[in-house]
């Protein structure tokens, strides 16, 4: 078997095509135990998300988590799934198209593409990639929607990139964004939807900013996710015009028994609704569309554990999804990386076909 896949037909008389990969994190197909569970199979597997030696990892996840977990899940996926799907799939879709219109405005006809991927699940990063190839394009800017950069994530999205051009003969020239959590775009972005929800429901005296967890020992061991993490907290305060006691940052979705980043969110709802903190904005800022972990995590356990321990009024902050400022964002990011604009005529394009018949090359297949 060869190691590489098919290369697509070429085209001599086409002009080449650059295109933007924006890569969120991944959804299951459905809100059922089977499909979680083929989800998370996929999810927890990577060892870039589970840093624990496969000998160990493995009786624990096939023997317990993928036993246990996809039912559990699969409640909570039911309780916030939209009506034409996943919110997570409907809002990265909605970008991607939202964005292409967008970067139209400033591009030639025909000569960028915009697509989206999810690194576990569909589309994949491969599937993506292969469109991409077999439209023309030739140069692909990666564009993973973390704003911060943790090796969970945006690091599992290169793995995915580096695995299909391993398996590639004729490979796009490629440029890749780090990540955006302190770009000026993003944190103003979220600024006006916090600035929004306040015109119409008023503000309280805390905004909480949550952001995914991740284990301690990632922070410990070089990941700069922690401290990125902090950064756009501060940078978005300082937006907001925020004194240092109108808000904190805290990290959500804890898994397992081990340490994670601090303080976690849930307890610091309760510790705030105890102290007569009687309403409460948490925003999450890590997120550019909501999704499982805004949706049901804070907007349902959240809400629930804020108002039963005394707390009366909870405001969950929409995240970014279809907003005009983060189209204008993404698209201002995706410009900044970009490469510069090619030029071709029809007869010069014309020309090149000709040179490459008279040299034996045949037409598109």
């Amino acid at each position: 078997m060869t190691r590489f896949r098919p290369e697509p037909a070429f085209d001599h008389a086409a002009a080449a095509r650059d295109a933007v990969l924006l890569v969120n994190l991944g959804t299951p197909e459905a809100p059922t135990p089977a499909a979680v569970r083929r989800y998370l199979a996929e999810f927890l597997s990577d060892a870039r998300v589970v840093e624990i030696p496969r000998l160990l990892w493995w009786p624990i996840l096939h023997g317990v988590v993928l036993n246990v977990r996809p039912r559990v899940s699969a409640r909570k996926y039911a309780e916030i799934w939209a009506a034409d799907g996943s919110p997570l799939a409907v809002h990265t879709a909605r970008q991607a198209g939202l964005l292409a219109d967008r970067l139209a405005r400033g591009a030639a006809p025909g000569t960028l593409e915009v697509a989206y991927a999810m690194r576990y699940g569909q589309p994949s990063i491969a599937a993506a990639l292969d469109r991409l190839r077999a439209a023309g394009c030739d140069r692909v800017l990666v564009l993973p929607l973390y704003p911060q950069y943790a090796a969970s994530t945006t690091a599992s999205t290169m793995d995915a990139v580096g695995a299909w051009f391993a398996r590639t003969r004729n490979i796009p020239e490629l440029r890749i964004v780090k990540h955006f959590h302190d770009h000026p775009g993003y944190i103003e972005a979220i600024a006006a939807i916090v600035r929004r929800h306040w015109q119409s429901h008023g503000r309280g005296r805390m905004l909480l900013m949550s952001f995914h967890g991740l284990p301690r020992y990632t922070l410990e061991r070089g990941d700069p996710y922690h401290c990125e993490c902090h950064k756009t907290a501060r940078l978005l305060a300082e937006s907001l015009g925020l004194e240092r006691e109108e808000w904190k940052i805290t990290f959500q979705s804890r898994f397992g028994r081990t340490e994670w980043l601090t303080p976690y969110t849930e307890p610091t709802l309760i510790e705030l609704a105890r102290a007569g903190v009687e309403r409460v904005d948490v925003v999450c800022p890590g997120f550019v569309s909501d999704c499982l972990e805004t949706l049901e995590e804070i907007g349902i356990g959240g809400k629930r554990a804020f108002h039963t321990h005394g707390g009366r009024e909870f405001h969950l902050i929409p995240c970014l999804n279809e907003s005009q400022e983060w189209i204008e964002a993404l698209a201002t990011m995706a410009g900044e990386h970009l490469w510069a604009a090619r030029k071709h005529s029809g007869a010069e394009l014309a020309a090149r076909k000709t040179r490459a018949g008279a040299l034996g090359a045949g037409g598109p297949k």
